[in-house]
């Protein structure tokens, strides 16, 4: 009977879903989040997409890694970012994502995933029938020989999309002009990366992977990018200059300020440097050297809209938010309102603690939330300034919103509930107050049904 237990407890983990992906931090800031739409666009429209309803977004993993997930969301790993020493390296990973989309890859994954399962079912339901009619050793055989199968297919099935994907993204590099030699380059170096640890290139170390051999891949398309009129174009000097401010501002801000100095060292005077090291010395709280280099940043573009907000945030940080006014209301003004921008420039007029200042915080942080409302601190901060002037149901509503957007859908839920209450019925922040209400119950029995593998419906 161990034998048999054995066997049906492997059933009962076949049939269990994947686990969830850990959650990761995204990383958001207006400068990177513009320049990832401008390199993307062409390729988005390339693509044959909606550029509205494509999302790049940078999560916090020092991994090289980029993925698709769920609608048309392309999330870029802040290592892949650091690998890459030029914009088009990253336009060829983008190109490869929408490859995916286009493909239709992230809805057919259960299709890859249903065919693998009945394999493994079908097997272990052959072997339980064989313990039972006393073949024990027939019946690990059999189910382990399953398994192998489901895997084996499962894994053909994903390096399959990802070679279409490949061809896919080529295409799309092609229609917007752009030379894959940035692709070959990134690919050479997942292939160095693999050297590195010790992965063989062989066609029986193959079998085993999620993606092609790297080395296959360079040579597939190195046939296709060397063919097209974009090979030897000269790569777009604007893309290149915006991509390394914003690697320089991504290490800066995520590394240790030790490492930052040394690659980023006080001899280096150029841009990309300067950034780094303000905020470096930002993380170091010396406050002095990141306002000294922001003032030598602002020397080089005083309508910069990014420098006037790295000063800004700077001394807003720093404890002095009333100095921090006038670059943050500059860089909002010259970037439009950026809904990010905006939300520092909102915490900083708050920040002041001057009353006065909240009839503005408030204009300036709806505006942000209107156009942005994926900003859970600009509604955190639209709820101080309701709970200053004692709406106490708008700032509930604003704090459910920055609840269910942080993950906290029980206390979102709540909060909802109790802004419901006060709110006039059937008013649009009624309404809304509703709608999160709804929206955080389902999302936490979800959260609960991944957990515990159960209905957590009530009832």
């Amino acid at each position: 009977m161990r034998l048999i237990a054995r066997l049906l407890a492997m059933l009962a983990a076949a049939m269990l879903a994947a686990q969830p992906v850990a959650a990761q931090s995204i990383l958001r800031d207006a400068e990177t989040e513009a320049f990832l739409e401008e390199i993307s666009a062409p390729l988005v429209e390339a693509a044959g997409l909606e550029p509205d309803n494509v999302d790049i977004i940078l999560l916090n993993d020092p991994s090289i890694n980029a993925f698709v997930a769920g609608g048309q969301a392309v999330y870029i790993h802040s290592g892949l970012i650091d690998a890459a020493d030029t914009a088009e390296e990253v336009q060829g990973v983008i190109a490869h994502e929408l490859g995916h989309i286009t493909g239709g890859h992230i809805l057919r994954y259960g299709e890859g995933m249903a065919s693998a399962t009945r394999i493994t079912l079908l097997s272990m339901l052959a072997g339980i029938g064989a313990a039972l009619a006393g073949a024990g050793d027939a019946a690990m055989g059999i189910m382990m020989a399953g398994q192998q199968a489901a895997m084996g297919k499962f894994l053909a099935f994903s390096r399959t999309q990802e070679s279409s994907a490949d061809f896919a993204g080529a295409e799309y590099l092609s229609k917007a002009g752009i030379s894959g030699q940035g692709s070959l380059t990134f690919f050479g170096k997942l292939l160095n990366q693999e050297y590195r640890y010790g992965y063989s290139q062989s066609d029986e170390a193959g079998f085993y992977r999620t993606h092609p051999l790297s080395g296959d891949r360079i040579s597939a398309l190195r046939e296709v990018y060397e063919k097209d009129p974009a090979w030897g174009r000269p790569a777009n000097a604007r893309n290149q200059a915006n991509f390394e401010r914003v690697k320089a501002k991504l290490v800066g801000y995520i590394s240790k300020p030790s490492a930052t100095l040394r690659d980023y060292p006080e001899t280096d005077q150029t841009v990309p440097a300067l950034y780094a090291r303000a905020y470096a010395y930002h993380q170091n709280a010396r406050v002095d050297l990141a306002l000294e280099t922001a003032d030598k940043l602002l020397a080089t573009n005083p309508d910069d809209p990014y420098f006037l907000e790295l000063k800004g945030q700077v001394l807003l940080e720093s404890g002095r938010p009333t100095e921090a006014l006038e670059p943050l209301r500059r860089a909002t003004e010259l970037t439009k309102a950026e809904p990010l921008i905006a939300g520092l420039f909102g915490h900083a007029l708050i920040a002041t603690e001057d009353k006065s200042n909240y009839e503005e915080a408030e204009r300036v942080l709806r505006a942000a939330v209107g156009r942005d409302r994926r900003n859970p601190f600009a509604w955190y901060q639209l709820g101080v300034v309701y709970a200053a002037r004692g709406d106490t149901a708008r700032a509930r509503l604003a704090t459910a919103e920055q609840q269910v957007m942080s993950g906290e859908y029980g206390l979102a839920m709540r909060s909802a509930q109790a802004a419901e209450g006060g709110l006039d019925h059937g008013t649009p922040d009624w309404i809304r107050a509703q709608d999160i209400g709804m929206q955080a119950r389902a999302l936490l029995e979800r959260q609960c049904e991944m957990e515990r593998k159960r209905n957590c419906a009530p009832g």
